[in-house]
């Protein structure tokens, strides 16, 4: 049974940071590129950032040089460092793991940035 689970998100004031995980289980992770997606009210789903299997990271425009992307292939787990974060950043974030046709998501994480 594949299952992602995020961490708990919560609220943080501008500026500042959180660390986002997903752990995962039921497939093998190694071999699956991750990802991060966020949805905000009103607004599609979007990409903020994913590692491929072999390590490589790419990030949205709007995060480049605040959140980071990285994996731990021993632990089955992908985290997204957000840094200098700003309102705009309230969403709902959702773990995602793709190889081919396999595309599974987690259940999702709120995020609020407010002061």
């Amino acid at each position: 049974q594949v299952q992602l689970v995020e961490s708990r998100g919560g609220l943080v004031q501008p500026g500042g940071s959180l660390r986002l995980s997903c752990a995962a289980s039921g497939f093998p992770f190694s071999i699956y590129d991750m990802g991060w997606y966020r949805q905000a009210p009103g607004k599609q789903r979007e990409l903020v950032a994913r590692v491929s299997a072999g390590g490589s990271a790419n990030y949205a425009d709007s995060v480049k040089g605040r959140f980071t992307i990285s994996r731990d292939n021993a632990k089955n787990t992908v985290y997204l460092q957000m840094n200098s974060l700003k309102p705009e950043d309230t969403a709902v974030y959702y773990c995602n793991a793709n190889r081919r046709d396999w595309n599974y998501w987690g259940q999702g994480t709120q995020v609020t940035v407010s002061s």
